[in-house]
Parts: structure tokens; C-alpha cells; sequence
């Protein structure tokens, strides 16, 4: 009975010449699982995408492209951008810089490493910007720093809440001290438009580093932070060795941060949308259908 046994499965398994066949791994679907890379459970890909990205066992919420981010957060079809047509040159003669911004643009559909624009959030007019961190991990360059002051330009113009999503690897390095520069310009945005009485609401996503956490994204009247994401400004092995002390395990984590009184708020965001119109609400922003005015 066994070796009948045997003998069919060795036929099931060799070619009609008496080869044997090596077994092949069953083929799945590129996009049918998510892993998540925090908890290691498995979870089908629709159904992580219909909980917009994020993990039910941890809650870990995974980076989202600016479209992404957009579609989420924004009142359909109430997106318009401003100065989506703004491009990189090379200021410091980078090698190949121009051949990598190319590459990347094609690669996105981004001119750069953030989108600008006005859109309505359940009815609430605001300025929005959002980074994408697939643009060299969104790292802040000529563009970006001038994308986002204009932002607040035009808000500050318009009597607008500016509402900025924030992921990004710092300044960038292939335009040397012009990136730098854009961190006292965005910040000098952000101080005109509180000086006119604005409203700037900061989200700090995965991750938010460098030069961006040390100019616009801490500057926020009101700092909310996705749960678990990383937010410092060196990373957690540089300080260690400078301080020769052994941080906590949960250092630069939102929830660190919070615990320390730099962010005002956790936000999940499949509830980002209200939480973003409440306080737009408690702001006495007024809806579409009114005059739009901070009263």
C-alpha cells in the first residue's frame, strides 16, 4: 500500500521521460498580501488599502504617495494646485543631478518632492501641502522651500488655513547651502502669515527628519503626528554618541514626542479628515457657501 502510495505521488511529480521535476513554489500575486514590516502580519492588499494603509494588529501606518495622501484628506475634485509646474535647476553643478530629478519625475509624476494647493476638507477652504517621500525621500531643495512659502504666501493673502503633511529625509544634499537656505525662508513664510493671524496646522508623517523638523514642520500652531512615525533631526546613533547616554527605545516616535510636549496630538488617519474640519470648525473657519474669512 505504500509503495502505491509513493509511486503516485513520484508520478505526480515526474516528467513522462522519468526526470524527475523540480516543484515549483506556488506563484502569488505581486499585489495580493501586505506585510507589515513593523508586526510581520500578513493581510490581503484590498483589504489594507480599504483601511487606507494602515496595519489592523499594530496600527502601523505606512507611507502614502501625495495623490494618495490628496485623495484621503481632500473633498473630491476641490484640489487646485499652485505652481505645480516648478522645476529643479542645478545651482551648485551637482554631477548628473539633472539626469536624477528626470528620472524621479518620470518615475512619480512629480515635478518635485511636494504639491501645493487649495482644497476644501468637508466643506473647510484651506492651503495644503504635502510631501512625497518616493522624490528623494522628499528632501527640501530650491523647490520645495519655495512651493511651500508661496503656499503660505498665498494664504496669508487669502485669510487661509495652511495645512502642510510632512515626510522628509532633511535638506538636500545635491544643492548644498541653497537647500539650507530654504529653511529660514519657510519659516519666514510661516511668521508672516501667524503675524496676519493664519491658522498653519502641521501632520508629521513617516518620516519627518533633518532641516524640514527644523524649520515649517515644528512651527505649526497646532502639531498633530500619524501614530509610530519617526520624527527627529539626527538620527537616534549620532546623538547617542555624542551624549554617550543610551536613549529610551521609543525615542523620536510621536508618542515620545507627545509624552515631551512637542506634539499637540496623535492622529489616526482614517479620522484625519475630522479631525482636521473640527478644527477648522473651532476656528470659526466658515464653510463653502460663505464668505471666507477668519472670524
Amino acid at each position: 500500500m505504500l509503495e502505491d502510495l509513493f509511486k503516485t505521488v513520484r508520478d505526480r511529480f515526474n516528467e513522462g521521460n522519468g526526470e524527475p521535476e523540480k516543484k515549483q513554489a506556488p506563484e502569488i500575486p505581486k499585489d495580493l498580501l501586505f506585510k507589515c514590516p513593523r508586526c510581520q502580519s500578513v493581510i490581503y492588499m484590498d483589504e489594507f488599502e480599504k483601511r487606507k494603509k494602515t496595519c489592523p494588529t499594530c496600527n502601523y501606518h505606512a507611507r502614502l504617495t501625495a495623490k494618495e495622501r490628496l485623495e484621503i484628506t481632500a473633498d473630491k475634485d476641490s484640489f487646485k494646485p499652485l505652481d505645480e509646474n516648478m522645476t529643479s535647476v542645478n545651482p551648485i553643478s551637482f554631477p548628473e543631478y539633472e539626469k536624477k530629478v528626470k528620472a524621479l519625475s518620470d518615475l512619480t509624476g512629480l515635478k518635485d518632492a511636494v504639491i501645493t494647493g487649495v482644497c476644501t476638507i468637508r466643506g473647510y477652504r484651506a492651503v495644503v501641502g504635502i510631501m512625497d517621500s518616493r522624490f528623494m525621500m522628499a528632501s527640501m531643495g530650491s523647490v520645495v522651500g519655495e512651493k511651500i512659502a508661496r503656499a503660505f504666501e498665498y494664504a496669508t493673502e487669502n485669510k487661509l488655513p495652511v495645512i502642510l503633511f510632512t515626510a522628509s529625509g532633511g535638506a538636500r544634499m545635491q544643492e548644498g547651502i541653497i537647500s539650507l537656505m530654504q529653511m529660514a525662508k519657510t519659516a519666514g513664510a510661516v511668521k508672516r502669515h501667524s503675524d496676519a493671524g493664519g491658522l498653519y496646522i502641521t501632520v508629521l508623517t513617516d518620516p519627518t527628519t533633518g532641516g524640514v523638523t527644523a524649520s515649517f514642520a515644528s512651527l505649526g500652531d497646532i502639531i498633530l503626528a500619524e501614530p509610530k512615525v519617526l520624527i527627529g533631526f539626527a538620527g537616534r546613533r549620532v546623538i547617542q554618541d555624542t551624549i554617550k547616554q543610551k536613549l529610551p527605545d521609543d525615542f523620536q516616535t510621536a508618542e515620545f514626542l507627545l509624552a515631551s510636549g512637542f506634539v499637540d496630538a496623535i492622529a489616526d488617519r482614517r479620522s484625519m479628515r475630522k479631525t482636521l474640519s473640527n478644527i477648522l470648525r473651532l476656528h470659526n473657519f466658515k464653510k463653502i457657501g460663505a464668505e471666507w474669512q477668519h472670524g
